[in-house]
């Protein structure tokens, strides 16, 4: 057993090191992650790996689409064919935030559940990513240092607090109650965006998207009305991670106006692992506070069951690596394409994960489902389509 476990550590962090950041070339990581995604599975708490649902296979039919031109950023795609590169980060994006979410809960109910470590989790979930954007750096031809000073490193503050507040919340949210019900509170970021960005950041938002908020709302509220696993703790911390989430944005954006900023961070890679380094380090004083007390019964479960530690460490992997390559994603498409990726992405996650979890997905909470993701969508793009008609 303890050899098994060996190896499929070995084999989690391989197929991620190739996934997400030491392969240069897009196409040469095809073959070796193709194989890792399907080996790599998450342990549930009797030990058994769990028949997930392989969405490599499922989205693999979409590299054979064919088209050509550029892309956003004026990359000229294969001749003949698509961008391999964008294909694979849209690819390679979904799986992981798919295999995080079933990875991330897996972790929680090992360690208790409801009445477990969520903010322990959390807190190493960030120090894995921690870890792993070292050995970036350290690496051989991996990824050159960023040379930011100690003043950039004080203005990254608010936005690593705001990061580690959103992904901390988000796994309490689904440590309370259902992945997927937290997934669909979550899809109603854009309202919580809206009010910070109109209220404290006095950045007006048009007429048209508020107009497309009691959509979303009101599909968030038909999805809660039916749900089995209904916990006020899931819906309150999905609601803090929205908050979270839209605070981190609007810091994002004044960080980015800094002087040569981006120069001295190199590269976008660079930047999230800045940010999730000093989120690591900001949530163990929230993480002893909390659960500081229970330090001692965690630990005798982390040493004593595998499919905590399995599953926490492969969760930290999964979500440094799409949440790099969901910003690399988005940066490469236009608005358009970013809003149909985030829509499908959250379709695929809730279905997916609520198959592969057992969670209830009755006709209202499909329904509800629906119209708030339809109108997250509809909020992402109404701007350019009044535009249009104007």
């Amino acid at each position: 057993m303890k050899v098994a476990s060996t190896l499929v550590l070995v084999i989690s962090f391989a197929s991620a090191v190739s996934a997400f950041g030491l392969s240069n070339g897009a196409k040469s990581v095809l073959s070796p992650t193709k194989t890792g995604f399907n080996m790599v599975k998450p342990i549930g708490i009797n030990g058994n790996r769990l028949n997930t649902v392989s969405l490599s296979e499922a989205t693999g039919d979409a590299m054979e689409v064919t088209g050509g031109g550029k892309n956003e950023g004026g990359e000229v795609a294969a001749k003949g064919g698509v961008d391999v590169g964008l294909m694979l980060y849209f690819l390679f994006w979904y799986v992981g935030n798919y295999y995080y979410n079933i990875t991330n809960k897996m972790a929680l109910k090992a360690a208790g559940g409801k009445t477990g470590f969520p903010m322990t989790i959390s807190a190493l979930q960030l120090g894995v990513g921690m870890i792993y954007a070292l050995f970036l750096w350290v690496a051989p031809d991996a990824r050159g240092k960023p040379t930011v000073t100690k003043d950039d490193i004080i203005k990254m503050l608010p936005v690593a607090f705001c990061f580690m507040g959103a992904h901390s919340a988000s796994v309490f949210a689904m440590g309370a109650g259902a992945v997927s019900f937290a997934q669909i509170v979550k899809a109603a970021e854009p309202a919580f965006a809206a009010v910070i960005a109109q209220f404290v950041y006095k950045n007006p938002v048009s007429k048209a998207k508020w107009l497309c908020l009691p959509i979303v709302i009101g599909g968030v509220i038909l999805a809660s009305v039916k749900e089995l696993d209904f916990a006020v703790s899931a819906l309150v911390s999905a609601c803090i991670a929205n908050l979270f989430a839209a605070f981190k944005g609007n810091e994002n954006k004044k960080l980015m106006e800094t002087e040569g900023l981006k120069d001295r961070m190199g590269s976008i890679g660079n930047q999230f692992a800045l940010t999730t380094m000093l989120g690591f380090l900001m949530s163990i004083p929230v993480a002893l506070f909390k659960e500081g007390s229970r330090l001692g019964e965690f630990t005798q479960i982390f040493k004593t069951t595998p499919a905590l530690w399995m599953n926490l460490i492969a969760s930290g992997l999964w979500f440094y690596g799409y949440n790099e390559l969901a910003t690399m994603t988005l940066k490469k498409t236009g608005a358009v394409t970013q809003s149909v990726a985030n829509t499908a992405k959250r379709v695929i996650v809730i279905v997916g994960v609520a198959l592969v979890m057992g969670e209830s997905l009755n006709p209202m909470k499909l329904i509800g489902c629906s119209i708030g993701i339809g109108g997250v969508f509809l909020y992402s793009v109404i701007d350019n389509l009044v535009k249009k008609k104007e």
